[in-house]
């Protein structure tokens, strides 16, 4: 099987990373002051856009250094079991030679979701109890919890420039004996947006089964999303023409909901008094024709949002504005990014209360969320509660309106993790307690069979309405005089022997618990 070139030409060394000078110069000094036995932190942070080289330079780290290396990345579940099994051991015990042993955890800031459900707290409690290197690798560095970055030395990675993706690119089809025309190689490099990854990946895909690269065959569409948006702002905005606006946008990898976002951030950036007013009030109307494709689904209105919130913001300004604009990415983006783990506790909590309750996630989102924090700040049925649920610690903190590291949250789901594992224990006796009786149950009876079988005795008579019992009377006479015959029932002799049943024959089977076939 062919191997990927982006893993055929990965960086053996840290000088071989390319674009990344200074990065490279911290993440050295911090290694060898691990060399040295005098660690400047116990982890380091590899943050920056993707394809800049953080983990080629970490596996380039431990090739150089000669360390062993444990890596854990997207595709585990980096829940805290799993990091506590798999990285913990490897961050406390020495290697065979002695030498440090590098602990690698990639996507660091994506530790959101059910399946990483206590990773970050795992991840804090490895970073300050490592006794080997450790290294986290992001692309957002303030999407990590900001416990976990204090631990830790950050070190950022920047976008690759065009010329040094353009080098390296020439380097590989040097080595491949591809002839490729440097236009082609320019317009690649270009287009990969500061992702040298992206760009050896469209290089290779270019030059499959050919021996000479030329510009037309180069069909690539630029990655760097952030980069395209810019450019259509500053049209938007310091533009003149409404159409060539609107036509900027239609090149631009995102879609209407995402363009609003970042034309509302930016407005009041490029805008003042008039044109600020008229500029919000074409955005406003864009809005609208939005909502209306969601509620209708007709993407045929999008026409009309994507013209007023390009060409028709571009129009609310009464003369062209020029000057440098400091664009910025949307806010609302940054706050839904700091509150993804908060927001996936909150749907957990939801989610649970209403498999106990049996209602929806939303109504109990709604309406029930608020009614169990209350219960919960009562101490008398806190812990019963929190048991009964099953909830986790982050989830009671989070409907008591408290922080996870508040006494009285953990004492209640300490409480509440007892009372569950004394359920458990109950539960697994009662069940072994049943499965015992019903053995002891039928050991007499199957002993009392094989006593009368090997005394050659008659098994007892069966009842029934049509097996006559023998009586007294008919093998001897009664000397005493009969009485009269009086309605009912008649009086049974006392001398009359009384006709055992079944279960009076086998006192020893002991009493059987009726079942639902009895009555």
């Amino acid at each position: 099987m062919a191997v990927k070139w982006t893993e055929k030409y990965r960086p053996g060394s840290l000088k071989e990373v390319l674009g990344n000078g200074k990065a490279i110069d911290e993440l050295r000094q911090w290694a060898e002051a691990w060399q040295r036995g005098e660690p400047i932190t116990g982890a380091a942070i590899l943050y920056g856009p993707a394809g800049t080289g953080k983990t080629s330079a970490a596996l380039a780290l431990a090739r150089e250094f000669d360390w062993d290396i444990i890596e854990m990345n997207a595709s585990d579940a980096r829940t805290a079991g799993m990091i506590q099994k798999i990285a913990g051991p490897a961050s406390r015990s020495m290697t065979f030679s002695g030498k440090p042993r590098l602990v690698v955890l990639d996507e660091a800031d994506n530790l959101h979701g059910t399946a990483d459900r206590g990773g970050a707290a795992a991840m804090l409690r490895l970073v300050r109890e490592t006794s080997q290197p450790v290294l986290l690798i992001a692309n957002e560095y303030y999407e990590i919890e900001k416990p976990l970055r204090d631990e830790a030395k950050g070190i950022q990675f920047r976008s690759v420039r065009a010329p040094t993706i353009a080098q390296a690119l020439r380097e590989i089809c040097k080595a491949e004996g591809v002839a490729c025309d440097p236009e082609a190689l320019q317009l690649i490099a270009e287009r990969a947006g500061g992702d040298l990854r992206s760009g050896v990946n469209d290089l290779e895909a270019a030059a499959e089964g050919q021996k000479e690269l030329k510009p037309e065959d180069v069909a690539t569409a630029e990655r760097d999303v952030k980069a395209s948006i810019f450019k259509v702002l500053e049209v938007i905005f310091q533009g003149d023409k409404a159409r060539e606006a609107l036509q900027a946008s239609y090149n631009l990898d995102e879609s209407p909901e995402d363009l609003i976002n970042w034309v509302d951030e930016n407005l009041p950036l490029a805008y003042q008094g008039e044109d600020l007013f008229h500029g919000y009030e074409s955005l406003a109307r864009a809005d609208i024709f939005l909502g209306r494709v969601s509620r209708r689904q007709n993407y045929g209105l999008w026409r009309y949002a994507g013209f007023l919130m390009t060409g028709g913001v571009q129009a609310a300004k009464a003369a062209r504005r020029h000057g440098y604009v400091a664009f910025r990415p949307p806010s609302l983006w940054r706050r839904m990014g700091q509150s993804r783990k908060a927001r996936a506790v909150r749907d957990s909590a939801a989610q649970t209360i209403a498999r106990r309750c049996h209602v929806s996630a939303s109504f109990a989102r709604a309406e029930l969320m608020g009614f169990v924090g209350l219960l919960l700040k009562d101490k008398k049925i806190a812990a019963p509660l929190a048991a009964e649920l099953e909830l986790e610690a982050e989830e009671i903190a989070l409907l008591m309106g408290s922080t996870l590291t508040t006494k009285k949250v953990q004492m209640i789901f300490e409480e509440a993790q007892k009372i569950r594992a004394d359920q458990a224990i109950e539960e697994i006796e009662l069940a072994w307690h049943g499965t015992a009786q019903r053995s002891l149950a039928r050991a007499p009876e199957a002993a009392d069979t094989q006593a009368r079988a090997g005394a050659g005795l008659a098994e007892p008579p069966e009842e029934g309405p049509n097996v006559p019992v023998a009586s007294p009377s008919q093998e001897e006479p009664v000397a005493a005089k009969p009485e009269a015959r009086k309605r009912g029932r008649p009086r049974k002799a006392e001398s009359e022997p009384k006709v055992e049943t079944k279960a009076e024959a086998m006192p020893e089977a002991g009493k059987r618990q009726k079942s639902l076939f009895d009555f």
